[in-house]
């Protein structure tokens, strides 16, 4: 599908705006509201505009305690990857995840209640042998940063 200069902008403005009118959508990119909103249809249903939601602040409705971990495994092949991947999609104290290049093979970030709630899962998935060879435990002492990247037009 070919974007041009209006759906390019649609995307940055919707992208920070989830919620922004019709109108005012069409007034932001300077076209009338119904080619507008027929160029956020043709977006979504391409599935370039995937849905739109809320960023809800977790923090605010039950306290947990964000922790990142470096996760080296044992092995290093296909089947070992796969097995401590899915172990991570089951865990739901996991919020992130990202496989990694250098000297360690995964970030993760467990949002558990307690320190001893993360400690506890750390000791099962170490007592049911998913191949972690080590493990270093970071825990978050404060929040600096947390945005959703902006979508900018001179970046595509």
């Amino acid at each position: 599908m070919k974007l041009d200069r209006y759906d390019l902008k649609i995307l940055e403005i919707l992208a920070t705006d989830g919620r922004i009118t019709k109108s005012r959508l069409a007034e932001a990119i300077n076209l009338s509201v119904s080619p507008c909103w027929e160029r956020v249809r043709r977006l979504e249903k391409a599935g370039i505009i995937e849905g739109y939601s809320a960023r809800i602040n977790p923090r605010t409705l039950v306290k947990r305690t964000p922790v990142w971990v470096q996760i080296e495994l044992k092995a290093h092949h296909a089947e070992s990857f796969q097995r401590f991947e899915r172990v991570v999609h089951d865990t739901p104290e996991v919020t992130e995840c990202v496989a990694v290049g250098g000297g360690v093979d995964y970030l993760i970030k467990v949002e558990a209640d307690t320190i001893d709630a993360y400690q506890r899962l750390m000791d099962t998935w170490l007592m049911s042998d998913i191949g972690i060879e080590r493990y270093f435990t970071y825990i978050v002492t404060k929040t600096v940063k947390h945005t959703t990247p902006p979508i900018r037009i001179d970046n595509l």
